[in-house]
Order: C-alpha cells, then sequence, then structure tokens
C-alpha cells in the first residue's frame, strides 16, 4: 500500500470504531481484527502502520470525533507529512479544504475531565492515561520462581514494582513463548497484581473471587494460596468464566467455578454465606484506570453509564460482604479512578455497616486515598486501580 492509502484505510476503520463507540458495539481491538480478516491482502507493515494512525487519532480525540477523517484531520495538524498524505491520489484521502473541521482534542469529554480533576487527578495524571501501557506478566510461583523466570526467558525482561511481576518490552509475543504454554507465567499488570496482594490470602484459607472473569486475579489468589484451601471462581457472564478452566489447567491451579444467574446470586452462593476466610470483589466499573490498553473506552461513558456502575458496585459489595465469616476479609477493586466508583463507594459500604473495618496490609506502591488505595498510570507506572481491604469486625 501507499502511505496515503493507508491513512485512507485509517480513516475506514476509524469510521467502524466510532460508530461502535456511538452504538455501545465491540470494541477497537475486535473492530480491527475483524476488519484486517476480511482484508487478508494487507501485509504486514501495512498493518502495523493502519493500527499505529488509528490508536493516533483515538488516543488524540477527547469527544467522539464526528467521523474518521475527523479524527485524522486532528492527528495531522501540526504533521507535515501527513498532512501532505492527503493528497487526493488512488485510493487515498481527497485534500484538505480549507476551513474543514477536525476532532477535538484533549483526554476526555469535558465532563469527563472535569470529574477526573474533581477526583484528584491534575494535567500530568490525566494525560498519563492515554500513554502506551507496558507488558507485565507474573511468574507463577507454584511452578518457577521470578528470578528463575527472568533468566528463563528468551526476551529481556525487568523486575517490575510487584514481588512477582517482570516487565517486557510492548509487543512482545508472549503467549507464542514456551513458557507460556507450560504455564510458567500469566500476563497481569503490575497493578492487578498488587490488587491480589491487598487481600493477603494465605495458604488453606477459603476464598471467593466474586466477580472472577477470566480468571487472571483468580490464578494470583491460587498461587498465594499454594493449592492449599477452597478457591472459587464466580462470574455471571458464561463466555469469560469459561475461559477459566483451560488457563487454571496450564498453571497448575486447584479452583473451582461456578457460574451465577444474575439477581440470584446469594441464593447460588448460599454454602458460602458466612463462611469465606476472603472474597476478592473485582467490581464492574467505568474502566478510566485502562484507558492506555482501550482508549476508545472514554467515548462509551455517560453520567448514566457511571451510575449504573456505581449501583452494580454497590450490589456486589453487598453480596461479598454476605460471604464473609466474622474475622474475615474482602478486597474491593475497580479498575477506575473516579472517586464515585472507589472511596465513595467505600464510604457508603461502612455507613450502613458498622460491623465491618478498614486494614489495609503494607504495599509496594500506591498512594492513600479515601479509605483505600489507588494507583495511576504516572504516580506507579501500573494501570489505574482503588482498592481497599475491608474486615468483619467480631462481634
Amino acid at each position: 500500500m501507499t502511505p496515503s492509502a493507508r491513512v485512507q484505510a485509517a480513516i475506514d476503520l476509524l469510521d467502524a470504531v466510532i460508530a461502535a463507540a456511538k452504538g455501545q458495539g465491540a470494541s477497537a481491538d475486535r473492530i480491527a481484527a475483524d476488519w484486517f480478516r476480511a482484508r487478508r491482502y494487507v501485509g504486514s507493515k501495512d498493518r502495523r502502520a493502519i493500527r499505529e494512525l488509528v490508536w493516533s487519532a483515538i488516543r488524540a480525540c477527547g469527544d467522539v470525533p464526528v467521523s474518521g477523517r475527523a479524527a485524522m484531520l486532528r492527528v495531522a495538524q501540526g504533521d507535515a507529512a501527513l498532512t501532505a498524505l492527503f493528497d487526493g491520489s488512488n485510493y487515498g484521502p481527497a485534500p484538505i479544504k480549507a476551513g474543514e473541521a477536525m476532532a477535538t482534542g484533549g483526554v476526555a469529554p469535558g465532563w469527563l475531565v472535569e470529574r477526573l480533576a474533581a477526583s484528584g487527578l491534575d494535567d500530568q495524571e490525566r494525560a498519563a492515561l492515554l500513554g502506551r501501557a507496558p507488558l507485565d506478566i507474573r511468574a507463577n510461583t507454584l511452578k518457577i520462581s521470578c528470578e528463575d523466570l527472568r533468566a528463563r526467558l528468551p526476551v529481556e525482561a525487568e523486575p517490575a514494582i510487584a514481588p512477582h511481576a517482570l516487565r517486557l518490552q510492548s509487543g512482545t509475543a508472549v503467549e507464542s513463548l514456551p513458557e507460556f504454554a507450560e504455564g510458567l507465567f500469566e500476563v497481569q499488570d503490575a497493578g492487578s497484581q498488587i490488587a491480589c496482594l491487598a487481600l493477603s490470602v494465605q495458604p488453606g484459607e477459603a476464598v471467593v473471587d466474586l466477580c472472577a472473569g477470566a480468571g487472571g486475579k483468580t490464578l494470583s489468589l491460587g498461587a498465594a494460596m499454594e493449592n492449599r484451601g477452597e478457591l472459587l471462581a464466580c462470574d455471571i457472564d458464561r463466555p469469560r468464566l469459561s475461559r477459566l478452566p483451560e488457563r487454571a489447567a496450564r498453571a497448575g491451579v486447584l479452583v473451582q467455578t461456578r457460574l451465577l444467574n444474575p439477581g440470584r446470586e446469594i441464593e447460588m452462593l448460599a454454602d458460602w454465606q458466612g463462611r469465606a476466610d476472603a472474597v476478592m470483589i473485582d467490581a464492574p466499573c467505568s474502566g478510566t484506570g485502562t484507558w492506555r490498553r482501550n482508549p476508545e473506552a472514554r467515548w462509551r461513558l455517560d453520567t448514566k453509564a457511571i451510575d449504573r456502575y456505581c449501583a452494580m458496585q454497590a450490589n456486589v459489595l453487598g453480596i461479598g460482604a454476605s460471604l464473609v465469616r466474622p474475622g474475615g476479609r474482602l478486597t474491593y477493586v475497580v479498575c477506575s479512578l473516579l472517586d464515585a466508583e472507589g472511596p465513595d463507594r467505600i464510604d457508603t459500604f461502612l455507613a450502613v455497616n458498622p460491623g465491618w473495618q478498614v486494614d489495609m496490609p503494607p504495599l509496594p506502591a500506591g498512594c492513600p486515598r479515601g479509605k483505600g488505595i489507588r494507583l495511576t498510570p504516572f504516580g506507579d507506572g501500573t494501570d489505574g486501580f482503588f482498592f481497599a481491604t475491608l474486615v468483619r469486625r467480631v462481634n
């Protein structure tokens, strides 16, 4: 493809991403994968160049652009080389017209920037939300130490801030490595690993991962438990939870899974009521801390969506709390940096549940926020997280 044709291809792909964002459709990653699958004639170098253009445009636009062309014009602003590729050539984009509108720039839509600022994120913190995410892995200590894994890997890896974390060059095809097939490591952001440390699970305990998804945190908890005790992973999402057994088998983690029906969670967990030593609640959230990986996600949010997430978070907190024995604990986690989904949720819970108290263990990173801990891309080099550990008092 010519450079101009790559720009037009990026514009076409951006149109699909924008339409999906407006209609709450598929993610940009999924759209791009399907788009390239339907165009197998596009070579690997062209694919990389097109993806780079698309994701640069997504990061550059604060509000949802009106079109892929408007988004690309935002990227081209001040870039003479890119501007020159709007040349009207065969398969290339039409020339730029005088006064042609371009998409607005910024970190996020204005209302969302205000909420981030009110949640204590300054200009540097907000800008870092759209940086490039690193690639972190967690050594599976059921099979290998972090030091031995680093020595064995055929790619460069540096220690990260979590005890069993290594940071690799972004884009490394880790799932093609033999060490991955052997279950010696899992891909997991260092911040997510630290959130697991906040629950302080011990061998022999009865542990529930209430919103397990595909099981990234479940596997981390299982390794910390050394496969001694009981570990139950639950979710209402069948496709995501169905991925866990294969991952657990590869990692050698002993875990039971349980698919829950929405609205019947407490009923379906009756055998666990009041007996869990520890409960992990990786609650559904807006994902504002993961924009480095999913920058178009900020185009999908509105105030009603935030309110819905807060309601879901309150619900799962109540469900999780009902499982904890006296003296047991739960860790509430969101990959959001909005106070409404983090500190405010904990304050609300404690106000109506006086039988609980905060008890955060020492952690290798993060800063206090409300009654919990916050990790940010700017401050800690991780995805953005808020988490708090609560203990049920013994009457």
